[in-house]
């Protein structure tokens, strides 16, 4: 019974690819793919920086395609797939490498291993994320998204460069201690804002607009600094409002017990 619904599987995505596959929502998945890997060879050459852009480019076009998956009604199983690779590739390799090449590199084997780990929780993040699709809430996210983890790698070296710091020994420790939190906040059960209702196509209040202006000023005035101010911020908020969340729950079970011991 199981080989059979196995080939009907097969089968059916043979005739899927016959039909064909979109173009633009998967143009803008290999760009996001081409961004990681010239992360890699940048990293490679020592150019960190180009590295750590090429990166968070990566990113805005990972939170592209999907988007315009949906808006054009081009969504698909191919595309989904496609773009889980490349998030291993542009989120997951390409950080890898980076924080290797540029900040752990002194402490030899243990710096490899921890590198690796960062790609390896990467990769069961994306799996468990596939698998859970269609059963997790909308809202959140269970564990830290791979592309917010890759963003927060990316603008860390960023920030060490502008302040001045890109060849100091603090570097090495201070990336030694982002690998292993964000290797666990990636497979962890902590929660994180998905994002996923904000509809720009409807008619939104007047003042985000106005906050959304002032936001990209900002940004684009102090961009190193304002990119990791906003990467640190999304990491951080996953456990605070975790713990809020439980609190809540907490005092909700706690007063529950009281009515109940007072009928």
């Amino acid at each position: 019974m199981m080989i059979d619904n196995e080939v009907d599987q097969l089968s059916s995505r043979r005739k899927s690819l016959r039909k064909g596959v979109y173009i633009l929502p998967n143009l803008i998945t290999s760009a996001s793919l081409f961004g990681g890997f010239y992360s890699i060879i940048a990293a490679l050459d020592g150019q960190f920086e180009y590295a750590a852009w090429a990166i968070l480019v990566s990113a805005v076009l990972d939170g592209l395609d999907g988007r315009v998956a949906r808006l054009t009604g081009t969504t698909s199983r191919f595309g989904v797939e496609y773009d889980s690779l490349a998030d291993l590739v542009a989120f997951g390799l390409a950080p890898g490498i980076l924080i290797f090449t540029w900040a752990l590199r002194p402490f030899g084997r243990y710096g490899w291993l921890a590198a690796f780990l960062y790609v390896v929780c990467g990769a069961l993040r994306l799996a468990r994320f596939n698998v859970q699709i269609g059963t997790i809430e909308s809202k959140r996210f269970n564990g830290l998204p791979i592309p917010a983890a890759a963003a927060l790698v990316s603008t860390t070296v960023l920030m060490f460069f502008y302040i001045g710091r890109g060849q100091e020994m603090a570097k090495h420790i201070t990336v030694l201690v982002l690998v292993y939190l964000l290797a666990f906040f990636m497979v962890s059960n902590v929660k994180f804002y998905s994002f996923k209702e904000l509809n720009f196509s409807q008619r939104k209040p007047f003042r985000l607009l106005v906050g959304l202006i002032l936001l990209g000023i900002v940004v684009a005035a102090e961009p190193k600094v304002m990119l990791f101010v906003l990467a640190f911020g999304y990491v951080v908020s996953g456990p605070i409002t975790t713990l809020i969340d439980r609190r809540k729950r907490r005092l909700t079970m706690r007063v529950v017990d009281e009515d109940e011991d007072g009928d």
